[in-house]
């Protein structure tokens, strides 16, 4: 029973949530094997306060530019 933990910025809908739990799930499969009804996605909303990189708090830095949704 795999499990991936996906941490991300706070912010992300649920539909954009289902889809990547659906294309993770199915690249597990692909590569791990097994079946999709035993692999375990848990997203953790992180808010950017929480998060540094470079020594920098996220919440510091101008937010990237937003990803276009796939069709």
């Amino acid at each position: 029973m795999p499990t991936v933990h996906v941490q991300l910025f706070k912010g992300r809908t649920a539909d954009q949530k289902r889809a990547a739990a659906a294309a993770i799930t199915e690249a597990v499969v692909a590569t791990l094997g097994g079946n999709a009804a035993t692999v375990d996605v848990i997203f953790h909303d992180i808010e950017r306060h929480d998060w540094a990189t470079g020594g920098k708090l996220w919440s510091d830095q101008p937010p990237a530019p937003p990803t276009p949704a796939a069709p």
